[in-house]
């Protein structure tokens, strides 16, 4: 499937910026399903300081904001062309190694709402992706997806005690849980070509879990599959920390709004 994608970020600050550095992570990855055949970006209001690849395999662009900005604009564009692979990533290619995605993070560590979800689930099960989907759908009926529920500070259990979140927290409590009973699990930032839905005003986050004899497989939990020729990774990590699509800091000024278009379409 080929795809197009569009996606700008306007920032407004408080104040002029005396000083600020933005980590950008928007160029798709590589392989895997997902071939890159034009990529872009674009800063208006600041300059591209530097470019690298982090240990986990995600392109890095560290922008400066001028100074004396109030705004600055984001956008890149590009096409990629995927496949469906039903999910399946394959063997573990990151420079980190597979035993530290079973570690838990801040936001990703299990407790009581965690193991209460696990509790009425077969663990036992041979077919560990049924068994995964299965974990998939309950975390699904139990958190309500919900936008302005949560925030991207909000942990797997936090999120569970609210009842509702969005894509980032079905994926740190399915993460979290895939990690409690000793299955690797990533996040995964990225885009979704949307059914009806061409504008968006934020990108899209799923999970993968790490499986004997199959290696990574993905989960978009929010949606109930698992990602197929609709899907564009981005960037992967331990949990949304690691594969934020910007963050950065500033001095002499604080963010004041944040508005993001987003288009992805055949």
């Amino acid at each position: 499937m080929l795809l197009s994608i569009h996606h700008t970020t306007e920032y407004q600050f408080d104040q002029p910026v005396r000083y600020a550095l933005q980590r950008l992570m928007l160029r798709p990855k590589s392989g895997a399903g997902q071939t890159i055949l034009d990529w872009q970006l674009h800063v208006d209001g600041g300059k591209i300081e530097a470019e690298h690849d982090d240990p986990h395999n995600n392109h890095i662009t560290l922008i400066s904001i001028e100074e004396g900005r109030t705004a600055i604009t984001i956008s890149c564009q590009g096409q990629v062309e995927t496949a469906d692979n039903h999910g399946i990533l394959g063997r573990h290619r990151s420079h980190v190694p597979l035993w530290a995605y079973s570690r838990p993070t801040r936001l990703t560590t299990s407790g009581r709402g965690v193991q209460k979800l696990l509790a009425g689930i077969d663990r036992s099960a041979s077919d560990k992706i049924a068994m995964l989907h299965e974990l998939s759908a309950h975390i699904l009926s139990t958190v309500e997806y919900r936008t302005g529920a949560t925030g991207v500070d909000t942990n797997a259990e936090q999120a569970i005690t609210a009842g509702a979140g969005v894509c980032q927290d079905h994926a740190h409590i399915f993460i979290a849980a895939c990690r409690s009973i000793g299955i690797p699990a990533r996040y995964v930032s990225g885009y979704l070509m949307m059914d009806g839905h061409v504008e968006q005003t934020a990108s899209h986050a799923w999970a993968e879990a790490h499986l004997d004899g199959l290696g990574w497989v993905g989960f978009d939990i929010s949606n109930g599959i698992s990602p197929d020729g609709r899907y564009v990774r981005v960037a992967t990590g331990f949990d949304y920390r690691d594969a934020a699509p910007i963050s950065g800091m500033s001095f002499g000024a604080r963010d004041k709004s944040m508005v993001v278009s987003l288009r992805v379409e055949q």
